[in-house]
């Protein structure tokens, strides 16, 4: 079984592929300090508890956190005997035209390897994560750029820990945009004022690509914004492991 990782800022999403579909995935707070038997440990009590084989014989890694990938390398020599697959912009295979083409992270990479193996350019891929992520992919399937936002949960913990007043709240649209307490106030701002960015930028990103785009959005927030944006076609939650799945049948010579 393939043991796909995704180590972002926030959360590391962790993935057994068996063949034919995701069989488990789990996702845990990132913590760079963690060591590979902290790591196993967690892992063999996570398997146990899907009913899944502790039985992983390939191990592919995409990580914007470099200070963990130590333990995730550790991880996958000890536990597993193998030498585990870490995703860059030269062996993901999709074109990039960006500057420098290293500096694209690992997660928008395969974000886009997974979107180009399922649609049709021209597409924009919209992460909701620690960092909200716009990826261009041009209708030649080229990875083109994008832009980045700070995400929903930054923004929302910088309002309350800079403000006397002003709660954190639960990521709720409201019934109304004129909100009547605080609590709804804060909620209208947040959720209404990410939908119209996301919106905002997506239809920005469509006029320079040349017009219509299939928008695609993925990350642990994604699924809060299907009703409330008018430009996001689909919601894939394991976009990229997908992705990932994909880099390493590649470079493995599978695919």
């Amino acid at each position: 079984m393939l043991l796909a990782i995704d180590i972002g800022n926030t959360h590391t999403v962790f993935g057994v592929w068996d063949g034919r579909t995701w069989v488990a995935v789990w996702r845990r707070a990132t913590n760079p300090d963690r060591t590979e038997d902290q790591i196993a440990v967690w892992l063999k009590g996570a398997f146990d508890l899907a009913g899944v084989p502790y039985d992983v014989d390939a191990v592919v890694c995409g990580s914007v956190v470099p200070a963990a990938n130590e333990a995730i390398e550790r991880l996958a020599q000890r536990w597993f005997r193998i030498d585990p697959l870490f995703v860059q912009a030269t062996n993901v295979g999709v074109p990039v035209d960006y500057e420098p083409p290293s500096s694209v992270g690992a997660d928008r990479l395969v974000n886009a390897l997974a979107a180009l193996a399922k649609h049709q350019p021209p597409m924009v891929v919209v992460d909701l994560g620690t960092a909200t992520t716009f990826d261009a992919i041009s209708k030649e399937g080229v990875y083109v750029g994008g832009a980045i936002l700070p995400g929903i949960l930054v923004s929302s913990q910088a309002l309350a820990s800079h403000t006397a007043k002003l709660p954190q709240v639960e990521f709720v649209a409201p019934a109304r945009t004129i909100g009547r307490n605080t609590a709804e106030s804060i909620q209208s701002g947040l959720m209404f004022g990410y939908a119209s960015a996301i919106d905002g930028i997506v239809r920005r990103i469509a006029g320079e690509l040349g017009g219509k785009v299939l928008t695609i959005a993925t990350g642990g927030l994604g699924g809060l914004f299907l009703g409330l944006c008018e430009t996001i076609d689909v919601y894939e939650p394991n976009l990229t492991l997908d992705g990932l799945r994909l880099a390493y049948e590649r470079v493995r010579g599978r695919g």
